[in-house]
């Protein structure tokens, strides 16, 4: 039963509170958050055994997002490794800190719920204003006449009418499957 240390991006502040409470080995990502590879995330994972317990300075150390969080202490849990957060006091080792935990993902998951609710009226306020949804074609129906028309001519390839018309070639055989084949581009 041991206490594993996780810093990221450390300051002098993360590694000195690890070491105060005696982590028995302290694990410490250089890269920023905005990366999506934690190895040493990954590592003290790996190196953690049933009864062990994650500590991080602040909870914003160890994810990115509240549904991140919760996803990621869960997954301890599962494992039967507690968590622990020292700028937070929040520990789920103890009663107090799972109900803590608790009401995190209750809050997390009414979020997500509202988020939901706001996108669908939004969507249905827009709709009932005549607004479809999505982002608008880049091919209109004259660009796609005039693509077809020069893909007859076996001398141009589908990367200079693509090119031409300031699409990328994917979005032309989105629109014009038969672009792949010169069969059927006359139409």
């Amino acid at each position: 039963m041991a206490l594993i240390g996780y810093a990221r991006v450390s300051t002098r502040d993360q590694l000195d509170a690890l070491r105060k409470i005696e982590c028995a080995r302290i694990f410490e990502e250089i890269a920023s958050g905005a990366s999506r590879g934690r190895p040493q995330l990954a590592a003290a994972l790996d190196f953690m055994r049933e009864g062990d317990t994650l500590v991080v300075w602040k909870l914003d150390r160890l994810a990115r997002s509240l549904k991140q969080l919760i996803e990621t202490v869960e997954a301890l849990e599962d494992r039967g490794i507690g968590f622990r957060s020292l700028t937070e006091a929040i520990d789920t080792t103890t009663a107090g800190g799972r109900l803590v935990f608790q009401i995190f993902g209750a809050l997390a998951e009414f979020e997500r719920g509202v988020i939901r609710e706001r996108t669908r009226a939004g969507l249905d306020a827009a709709r009932s204003r005549g607004r479809k949804g999505g982002r608008p074609p880049k091919l209109k129906p004259a660009d796609l006449k005039a693509a077809k028309a020069l893909l007859a001519d076996p001398e141009i390839n589908v990367e200079d009418v693509a090119r031409r018309l300031g699409v990328s070639p994917a979005t032309l055989y989105r629109h014009i499957p038969a672009a792949r084949s010169s069969v059927g581009l006359i139409g």
